[in-house]
């Protein structure tokens, strides 16, 4: 005989009410997490502004229905859109997302946290302008700072000790969930307004990784977060029309998100919610390039100008091994054919081939025009990746977070070069005064893609003045991208 289930409506799940009271109450007091959120602003701008260089990604932009007018809606950086909230983020969200040049956080679940600036800039957006028709106070830009460090937060703290790949699942699960925090609090959500909108972003139907691995590696890896970033804002205006939420969406037996989709295991955590996430985030500043691959890439460059020197290339090599950590060889370790850009960007060989046969490695030559060069698959068949767990135990500590990797060139003619080590990219937070400026130029490249030298100057100007940028209306901050 079954016993009966209650019908008692439980208490919220701690894991939903430490969202919320963070979000809700939480104080952002470090220096170095709104400086660090400046940078990460103008970083993810740029990201979409290269992005609309890209026809693949410019045809799914727009209103969902052609010819829409939404008065007072959000505008979309870089283009002539103005839209709803909802199709604002999921544009915003797809750009800054399509080239996989944005920021990272690595643990045992891994992400982009930048990717919560779809929904949290049209949303800020939206309600600016609607604040100014209304003769109100408009959101100013250090809002959106504020809010960007609670998302990468709960995206980044969610992903310290989860691994939601391992089951399947793709990581865009948290942005959707960061996001729908923090834009129902923007929105003027309750506390228990956000407990309510997160509770539905758990139980939403979650985005499996499929187009992220082979045989299916597509582009829809490249919009994922825009959709997970819009559906936050979807749920966070339903919440705040006072539409119900559940308050044992992760722990219900049978029904659960635990139960159905994390094989019963609870969510772990390795610390309380604070600023640690943006502190510490990664910034992809040289290479458009799945981050696990950063410093393999940098060890390529480094192998290409050594070859050049003693007047050999990329014909030259017989072998070429690559020491990396568990991770990479679990996301990027890719044999046989690579149909798409999205195939290609997630393949180490491919990664670490470009730069050893040209030199360089950008956006454009994941497409079929330099893709079909028979050099980059007869040197992809040359590299061989192996794990070493001391890289693999270094990438997960909290005080090291390195992204490490070795290559080693054996060439033809017996010749070993010396193995070239990388721990840490760049854009780590261990090498952030070398890597700032370069983050600068980068956002100076990418503004030129799209504006007059004028407009460049006023943006580059705001930008860099981290007083001028926090009291700036939102609403005339997205008014210098407009073209």
């Amino acid at each position: 005989m079954s016993s009966s289930i209650s019908n008692v409506r439980p208490d919220p799940d701690k894991v939903l009410v430490d969202i919320a009271d963070y979000v809700c109450n939480f104080t952002i007091s470090s220096p170095e997490a709104y400086d660090t959120a400046r940078y990460c602003l103008i970083d993810t701008l740029g990201c979409g502004l290269e992005a609309l260089g890209y026809p693949a990604c410019t045809k799914l932009l727009g209103p969902i229905v052609p010819g829409t007018i939404v008065p007072n809606g959000a505008k979309v950086p870089g283009t002539q859109f103005q839209l709803d909230p909802v199709q604002a983020a999921f544009n915003i969200g797809s750009m800054v997302r399509w080239l996989d040049f944005n920021d990272t956080w690595l643990a045992a679940e891994w992400g982009h946290p930048s990717d919560n600036l779809g929904g949290i800039l049209a949303t800020a957006d939206y309600l600016s302008r609607k604040a100014v028709s209304e003769g109100k106070r408009p959101l100013v830009m250090k809002d959106v700072l504020t809010a960007m460090i609670k998302a990468h937060e709960t995206q980044g703290v969610l992903a310290l000790e989860n691994s939601y790949n391992r089951v399947g699942l793709d990581h865009v699960v948290l942005v959707k969930v960061a996001t729908t925090a923090v834009v129902t609090r923007m929105l003027g959500g309750t506390r228990e307004e956000v407990i309510n909108a997160v509770s539905n972003a758990w139980i939403d139907g979650q985005s499996l990784r499929t187009y992220r691995h082979s045989p299916n590696t597509g582009s829809r890896k490249s919009w994922a977060a825009g959709d997970a970033t819009s559906r936050g804002v979807r749920l966070g205006l339903m919440a705040v029309k006072g539409e119900m939420g559940y308050p044992s969406a992760l722990t219900a037996k049978t029904w659960g998100f635990y139960d159905v989709l994390f094989k019963g295991n609870e969510f772990k955590f390795q610390r309380p919610y604070g600023s640690y996430v943006m502190e510490h985030v990664l910034f992809k500043i040289s290479f458009p390039a799945e981050f696990h691959s950063q410093t393999a890439v940098e060890c390529a460059m480094t192998l290409h100008k050594k070859l050049k020197e003693m007047g050999k290339t990329a014909e030259d090599i017989r072998k070429i091994s690559i020491r990396t950590h568990e991770a990479a060889i679990r996301i990027i370790d890719k044999n046989g054919p690579l149909n798409n850009p999205g195939a290609r960007d997630h393949c180490i060989q491919y990664m670490v081939a470009i730069p050893l046969l040209f030199g360089r490695l950008t956006a454009a030559d994941y497409e079929d025009t330099v893709a079909m060069d028979p050099s980059i698959d007869a040197l992809r068949d040359k590299i061989v990746c192996t794990e070493d767990p001391q890289f693999t135990k270094d990438y997960h500590d909290p005080e090291k977070r390195s992204i490490a990797n070795a290559l080693t060139v054996e060439l033809k003619d017996g010749a070993r070069l010396p193995e070239i080590v990388v721990e840490y990219p760049i854009g780590h937070r261990r090498r952030r005064q070398e890597g700032m400026p370069v983050l600068v130029e980068k956002f100076r490249t990418n503004l030129a893609r799209r504006f007059p030298q004028k407009q460049q100057k006023t943006i580059l100007d705001i930008c860099l003045d981290d007083l001028a940028l926090g009291t700036m209306p939102v609403s005339e901050f997205v008014d210098l991208f407009v073209i």
